[in-house]
């Protein structure tokens, strides 16, 4: 999907950092994309185990989660109110196609992530990259004003210098910031993957766009299992990855959840390699 003229030209220090970063929580927990896509694919209602079939690597526990959280943000409806009613995608839900081929698109010009990745994968990689909380502040700073020393971007972005530093640890390692030198103290700029944000932030905003968000379903009542994941992932590594290159973080239990997930069987490289971002509808 080619992205639109005005996504195409959208600057980053356009858009409002905060909304652009509540919609990335919304689909930053793990497996969300794929669940998003598997639904996306299917076209009709799904039951829990039916969509956890499509993905053996994921628990039908896990599985079960995350369509409960998605129902909870809106991102999925039920078709009834009994128990084990099947999911699918509300309009709201649907509306991510455009906003998953944005970041797929991103992903594949700017990261390299070594072999072959499912489409799905590499939007929850690019997400994750990008959905902690001041992250898009920082970015924007650096596009602005680059290259800027740590506390300057911390005092442009107005947030405690502690915390930009860990921020911008981050985004080092994620390959959006670059300092310009070895030294201590040496500026940072933006990397040509952090440069290259414009029209993935663009597409962000315009998904949660309060018009769009006026499709959506009926707020559902929370599910009991579902658990808020708006708090910023562990730093670490999690560059393990399985060897159809899916990334499990080996630093620290995931923070999707508020119990330590059970460790999920491997990827089938078949699967990886079958799997493609979803067009939608």
């Amino acid at each position: 999907m080619s992205a639109t003229p005005q996504s195409s030209t959208a600057s980053i220090g356009s858009v409002d950092a905060q909304r652009v970063e509540d919609a990335l929580s919304l689909i930053a927990p793990k497996w969300t994309t794929w669940s998003a896509q598997t639904l996306a694919q299917q076209g009709s209602p799904m039951r829990v185990r039916d969509v956890a079939a499509r993905l053996p690597f994921v628990s039908e526990q896990l599985v079960g989660k995350r369509l409960a959280q998605m129902h909870a943000d809106g991102l999925a409806t039920r078709v009834g109110d009994r128990h084990g009613a099947p999911y699918q995608l509300s309009a709201f839900g649907e509306s991510l196609s455009r906003v998953h081929h944005t970041l797929s698109d991103w992903s594949q010009a700017n990261l390299s992530l070594g072999g072959r990745v499912a489409g799905a994968e590499r939007v929850e990689d690019a997400v994750r990259r990008l959905h902690l909380r001041d992250s898009t502040a920082v970015i924007q700073v650096l596009d602005a004003g680059g290259p800027m020393r740590f506390v300057h971007i911390a005092e442009e972005a107005g947030l405690d210098n502690g915390w930009a530093r860990q921020r911008l640890n981050r985004l080092q390692v994620d390959g959006l910031v670059a300092r310009t030198g070895p030294r201590h103290g040496d500026p940072y700029v933006l990397t040509d993957a952090g440069r290259a944000l414009g029209p993935v932030y663009a597409a962000i905003e315009h998904w949660s766009d309060p018009v769009t968000a006026r499709h959506r379903s009926v707020s559902p009542t929370p599910v009991a299992t579902a658990t808020r994941t708006h708090t910023g992932v562990p730093l670490g590594s999690d560059n393990i990855r399985t060897a159809a290159a899916l990334r499990r973080s080996a630093a620290a239990p995931s923070a999707q959840f508020s119990h330590a997930p059970q460790p999920q069987p491997r990827v089938p490289a078949a699967v990886t390699a079958q799997s493609t971002p979803s067009r939608g509808r």
